[in-house]
């Protein structure tokens, strides 16, 4: 499967985005997924992640209850959604898919290193 990731722009603080990651073929619904960001001078980290089934998702403290991720299987497509948008969430903003199975449905990842499948970036500016 390939990623496209999209909707990315020039936002002011506190306002409020959707990205998404359309996938090539409908092999989507056979994986985990994941978006990260990378800040310039910073390491690549995770915002958000979700599992195959979409019953289980993970945020860390720097974005939880702000960005909210959700896929849609029959639109091969996943959905990050930013709220109250601050200058340090200015980044490039990537999806990310790992190959899951029947054994672990409910299960997200959280480690970069375990995804193999990565979309282009998409650029998100706050301004202040």
């Amino acid at each position: 499967v390939q990623l496209q990731a999209s909707g990315g722009g020039l936002v002011q603080t506190g306002d409020s985005l959707t990205l998404s990651c359309a996938a090539s073929d409908n092999t989507f619904s056979t994986y985990a997924l994941g978006w990260f960001r990378r800040a310039p001078g910073k390491e690549r980290e995770i915002v958000a992640a979700i599992s195959l089934s979409g019953s289980s998702t993970y945020y860390p403290d720097s974005v939880k209850g702000r960005f909210t991720i959700f896929r849609d299987n029959s639109r091969n497509t996943a959905y990050l959604q930013m709220n109250s948008l601050k200058p340090e969430d200015t980044s490039v903003y990537y999806c990310a898919a790992v190959k899951a199975g029947w054994y672990n449905t409910d299960y997200y990842f959280t480690r970069e290193i375990q995804y193999k499948i990565w979309g282009q970036g998409t650029q998100v500016t706050v301004s202040s």
